[in-house]
Protein backbone atom coordinates (compact mmCIF):
# COMPACT_ATOMS: atom_id res chain seq x y z
CA UNK A 1 0.00 0.00 0.00
CA UNK A 2 1.16 3.52 -0.76
CA UNK A 3 2.03 5.74 2.16
CA UNK A 4 -0.33 8.71 2.65
CA UNK A 5 0.95 12.04 1.36
CA UNK A 6 0.24 13.65 4.72
CA UNK A 7 0.46 12.25 8.21
CA UNK A 8 -1.56 13.89 10.97
CA UNK A 9 -1.45 13.58 14.74
CA UNK A 10 -3.45 15.43 17.39
CA UNK A 11 -2.58 15.54 21.07
CA UNK A 12 -4.93 16.06 23.98
CA UNK A 13 -4.31 19.83 23.97
CA UNK A 14 -5.64 20.27 20.44
CA UNK A 15 -2.17 20.62 18.93
CA UNK A 16 -2.15 19.05 15.44
CA UNK A 17 1.06 17.97 13.74
CA UNK A 18 0.79 17.72 9.95
CA UNK A 19 3.72 15.97 8.27
CA UNK A 20 4.57 16.11 4.58
CA UNK A 21 5.24 12.50 3.66
CA UNK A 22 7.01 12.22 0.30
CA UNK A 23 10.56 11.76 1.61
CA UNK A 24 11.72 9.99 -1.56
CA UNK A 25 10.85 13.19 -3.50
CA UNK A 26 12.11 15.58 -0.82
CA UNK A 27 8.44 16.32 -0.03
CA UNK A 28 7.96 18.18 -3.31
CA UNK A 29 4.63 19.95 -3.70
CA UNK A 30 3.00 17.82 -6.36
CA UNK A 31 -0.58 18.58 -7.35
CA UNK A 32 -1.69 15.69 -5.14
CA UNK A 33 0.32 17.01 -2.20
CA UNK A 34 -1.16 20.49 -2.63
CA UNK A 35 -4.67 19.00 -2.79
CA UNK A 36 -4.02 17.00 0.38
CA UNK A 37 -2.70 20.09 2.15
CA UNK A 38 -5.71 22.14 1.04
CA UNK A 39 -8.10 19.51 2.41
CA UNK A 40 -6.21 19.24 5.69
CA UNK A 41 -6.01 23.00 6.25
CA UNK A 42 -9.71 23.45 5.45
CA UNK A 43 -10.65 20.79 8.00
CA UNK A 44 -8.40 22.32 10.66
CA UNK A 45 -9.90 25.75 10.05
CA UNK A 46 -13.37 24.36 10.77
CA UNK A 47 -12.33 22.58 13.97
CA UNK A 48 -12.79 24.83 17.01
CA UNK A 49 -10.85 22.41 19.23
CA UNK A 50 -7.56 22.98 17.38
CA UNK A 51 -5.17 25.27 19.30
CA UNK A 52 -2.02 25.16 17.17
CA UNK A 53 -0.63 23.44 14.09
CA UNK A 54 2.91 22.16 13.60
CA UNK A 55 3.89 21.64 9.96
CA UNK A 56 6.77 19.20 9.57
CA UNK A 57 8.16 16.75 7.05
CA UNK A 58 9.47 13.20 6.79
CA UNK A 59 12.99 12.34 5.70
CA UNK A 60 16.06 14.46 5.13
CA UNK A 61 14.37 17.51 3.60
CA UNK A 62 11.52 19.79 4.62
CA UNK A 63 10.33 20.59 1.10
CA UNK A 64 12.08 21.00 -2.23
CA UNK A 65 9.33 23.15 -3.76
CA UNK A 66 7.22 22.24 -6.76
CA UNK A 67 7.60 18.85 -8.45
CA UNK A 68 9.60 19.87 -11.53
CA UNK A 69 9.16 16.50 -13.26
CA UNK A 70 5.39 16.80 -12.93
CA UNK A 71 5.49 20.42 -14.08
CA UNK A 72 7.49 19.50 -17.18
CA UNK A 73 5.02 16.78 -18.19
CA UNK A 74 2.29 19.27 -19.20
CA UNK A 75 3.95 22.49 -20.44
CA UNK A 76 1.06 24.82 -21.12
CA UNK A 77 0.24 28.31 -19.86
CA UNK A 78 -3.21 27.17 -18.68
CA UNK A 79 -1.70 24.32 -16.67
CA UNK A 80 0.94 26.51 -15.01
CA UNK A 81 -1.60 29.20 -14.13
CA UNK A 82 -3.83 26.57 -12.56
CA UNK A 83 -0.94 25.02 -10.63
CA UNK A 84 0.36 28.29 -9.19
CA UNK A 85 -3.18 29.37 -8.27
CA UNK A 86 -3.63 26.05 -6.46
CA UNK A 87 -0.37 26.64 -4.57
CA UNK A 88 -1.29 30.24 -3.71
CA UNK A 89 -4.66 29.14 -2.35
CA UNK A 90 -2.94 26.66 0.00
CA UNK A 91 -0.42 29.26 1.19
CA UNK A 92 -3.13 31.82 1.93
CA UNK A 93 -5.28 29.20 3.67
CA UNK A 94 -2.42 28.49 6.07
CA UNK A 95 -2.14 32.17 6.93
CA UNK A 96 -5.92 32.44 7.37
CA UNK A 97 -6.13 29.64 9.91
CA UNK A 98 -7.31 31.10 13.22
CA UNK A 99 -4.51 29.34 15.12
CA UNK A 100 -0.72 29.78 14.92
CA UNK A 101 1.08 27.51 12.45
CA UNK A 102 4.68 26.57 13.29
CA UNK A 103 7.02 25.23 10.61
CA UNK A 104 9.37 22.52 11.89
CA UNK A 105 12.21 22.61 9.37
CA UNK A 106 14.99 20.11 8.79
CA UNK A 107 17.27 19.82 5.75
CA UNK A 108 16.39 21.72 2.61
CA UNK A 109 13.56 24.22 2.17
CA UNK A 110 13.81 25.50 -1.38
CA UNK A 111 11.62 27.51 -3.78
CA UNK A 112 7.97 26.86 -2.83
CA UNK A 113 9.32 24.95 0.19
CA UNK A 114 10.96 28.16 1.40
CA UNK A 115 7.68 29.92 0.61
CA UNK A 116 5.86 27.41 2.81
CA UNK A 117 8.16 28.27 5.73
CA UNK A 118 7.62 31.99 5.14
CA UNK A 119 3.82 31.60 5.10
CA UNK A 120 3.77 29.86 8.48
CA UNK A 121 3.34 32.19 11.45
CA UNK A 122 6.41 30.85 13.25
CA UNK A 123 9.32 28.65 12.27
CA UNK A 124 11.90 26.57 14.11
CA UNK A 125 14.83 25.19 12.10
CA UNK A 126 17.39 22.54 12.81
CA UNK A 127 21.01 23.61 12.54
CA UNK A 128 21.25 21.50 9.37
CA UNK A 129 18.45 23.40 7.60
CA UNK A 130 19.21 25.43 4.49
CA UNK A 131 16.95 27.80 2.61
CA UNK A 132 16.89 29.08 -0.97
CA UNK A 133 14.57 30.44 -3.62
CA UNK A 134 16.57 28.69 -6.30
CA UNK A 135 14.28 28.69 -9.32
CA UNK A 136 16.54 31.22 -10.99
CA UNK A 137 19.13 28.43 -11.32
CA UNK A 138 16.84 26.71 -13.84
CA UNK A 139 15.74 29.95 -15.49
CA UNK A 140 12.61 30.46 -13.38
CA UNK A 141 12.38 33.52 -11.12
CA UNK A 142 10.67 32.40 -7.88
CA UNK A 143 7.92 34.99 -8.20
CA UNK A 144 5.29 33.49 -5.88
CA UNK A 145 7.84 32.46 -3.22
CA UNK A 146 9.15 36.02 -3.49
CA UNK A 147 5.81 37.38 -2.27
CA UNK A 148 6.10 35.48 1.01
CA UNK A 149 9.86 35.94 1.34
CA UNK A 150 9.72 39.72 0.92
CA UNK A 151 7.16 39.90 3.73
CA UNK A 152 9.52 38.08 6.11
CA UNK A 153 13.00 39.45 5.42
CA UNK A 154 14.48 42.82 4.37
CA UNK A 155 13.89 43.72 0.72
CA UNK A 156 17.51 43.68 -0.39
CA UNK A 157 18.08 40.34 1.34
CA UNK A 158 15.02 38.86 -0.37
CA UNK A 159 16.04 40.21 -3.76
CA UNK A 160 19.58 38.88 -3.41
CA UNK A 161 18.21 35.41 -2.64
CA UNK A 162 15.81 35.61 -5.58
CA UNK A 163 18.35 36.69 -8.19
CA UNK A 164 21.26 34.50 -7.06
CA UNK A 165 19.46 31.34 -5.91
CA UNK A 166 22.10 31.07 -3.18
CA UNK A 167 21.46 29.05 -0.03
CA UNK A 168 21.37 30.60 3.42
CA UNK A 169 22.07 28.65 6.59
CA UNK A 170 19.63 28.18 9.45
CA UNK A 171 21.47 30.78 11.52
CA UNK A 172 21.45 33.27 8.64
CA UNK A 173 17.72 32.62 8.24
CA UNK A 174 17.22 33.38 11.94
CA UNK A 175 19.16 36.64 11.75
CA UNK A 176 17.22 37.83 8.69
CA UNK A 177 13.87 36.90 10.26
CA UNK A 178 12.81 33.92 8.16
CA UNK A 179 12.82 31.61 11.20
CA UNK A 180 12.35 32.33 14.90
CA UNK A 181 14.71 29.80 16.45
CA UNK A 182 17.49 27.40 15.51
CA UNK A 183 18.12 24.18 17.41
CA UNK A 184 20.45 21.22 17.27
CA UNK A 185 18.73 18.39 15.36
CA UNK A 186 18.20 16.38 18.53
CA UNK A 187 16.62 19.40 20.26
CA UNK A 188 14.36 20.49 17.38
CA UNK A 189 11.19 18.95 18.79
CA UNK A 190 11.86 20.41 22.25
CA UNK A 191 12.24 23.90 20.75
CA UNK A 192 8.98 23.50 18.81
CA UNK A 193 7.24 22.28 21.96
CA UNK A 194 8.41 25.33 23.90
CA UNK A 195 6.64 27.57 21.37
CA UNK A 196 3.54 25.39 21.35
CA UNK A 197 3.32 25.37 25.15
CA UNK A 198 3.49 29.15 25.25
CA UNK A 199 0.65 29.38 22.73
CA UNK A 200 -1.79 26.88 24.23
CA UNK A 201 -1.39 28.50 27.66
CA UNK A 202 -3.06 31.63 26.27
CA UNK A 203 -6.75 32.23 25.47
CA UNK A 204 -7.74 30.89 22.06
CA UNK A 205 -10.10 33.77 21.25
CA UNK A 206 -7.45 36.43 21.82
CA UNK A 207 -4.92 34.57 19.65
CA UNK A 208 -7.43 34.06 16.82
CA UNK A 209 -8.51 37.69 16.89
CA UNK A 210 -4.92 38.87 17.11
CA UNK A 211 -3.63 36.69 14.28
CA UNK A 212 -6.32 37.92 11.90
CA UNK A 213 -5.57 41.53 12.82
CA UNK A 214 -1.80 41.03 12.54
CA UNK A 215 -1.97 40.08 8.87
CA UNK A 216 -4.64 42.63 7.98
CA UNK A 217 -2.69 45.53 9.41
CA UNK A 218 0.64 44.72 7.78
CA UNK A 219 -0.96 45.06 4.35
CA UNK A 220 -2.53 48.48 4.92
CA UNK A 221 -1.52 52.06 5.67
CA UNK A 222 -0.64 53.05 9.23
CA UNK A 223 -3.78 55.10 9.90
CA UNK A 224 -6.07 52.31 8.72
CA UNK A 225 -3.95 49.81 10.65
CA UNK A 226 -4.34 51.74 13.89
CA UNK A 227 -8.10 52.10 13.37
CA UNK A 228 -8.45 48.36 12.75
CA UNK A 229 -6.20 47.54 15.71
CA UNK A 230 -8.15 49.80 18.07
CA UNK A 231 -11.46 48.22 17.04
CA UNK A 232 -9.97 44.74 17.45
CA UNK A 233 -8.63 45.51 20.93
CA UNK A 234 -12.00 46.89 21.98
CA UNK A 235 -13.71 43.66 20.88
CA UNK A 236 -10.97 41.64 22.54
CA UNK A 237 -11.47 43.50 25.83
CA UNK A 238 -15.13 42.41 25.86
CA UNK A 239 -14.16 38.75 25.49
CA UNK A 240 -14.51 36.68 28.70
CA UNK A 241 -10.87 35.63 28.59
CA UNK A 242 -9.64 39.24 28.58
CA UNK A 243 -12.07 40.25 31.33
CA UNK A 244 -10.82 37.33 33.43
CA UNK A 245 -7.17 38.09 32.67
CA UNK A 246 -7.47 41.73 33.72
CA UNK A 247 -9.38 40.77 36.87
CA UNK A 248 -6.72 38.20 37.75
CA UNK A 249 -3.97 40.79 37.28
CA UNK A 250 -5.75 43.30 39.53
CA UNK A 251 -6.47 40.62 42.14
CA UNK A 252 -2.88 39.29 41.92
CA UNK A 253 -3.87 35.71 41.14
CA UNK A 254 -3.35 33.33 38.21
CA UNK A 255 -6.02 33.70 35.50
CA UNK A 256 -8.69 31.02 35.21
CA UNK A 257 -9.09 31.02 31.43
CA UNK A 258 -12.43 29.91 29.92
CA UNK A 259 -12.21 26.27 28.90
CA UNK A 260 -13.22 26.92 25.28
CA UNK A 261 -13.22 30.50 24.16
CA UNK A 262 -14.98 31.17 20.84
CA UNK A 263 -12.79 31.89 17.82
CA UNK A 264 -13.32 35.10 15.89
Amino acid sequence: MEEPLLLQHRDDRGVVTVTLNRPQSFNALSEAMLAALAESVAALGNDAAVRAVVLGASGKAFCAGHDLKEMRAEPSLEYYQRLFTQCTDVMLAIQRLPVPVIARVQGLATAAGCQLVAMCDLAVAGQDARFAVSGINVGLFCATPGVALSRNVPRKTAFEMLVTGDFVTAEQARVMGLVNKVAAPEALDDEVEALVAGIVAKPAAAIAMGKALFYRQVETGIESAYADAAATMARNMMDPSALEGVAAFIEKRPPNWPVQAPKT
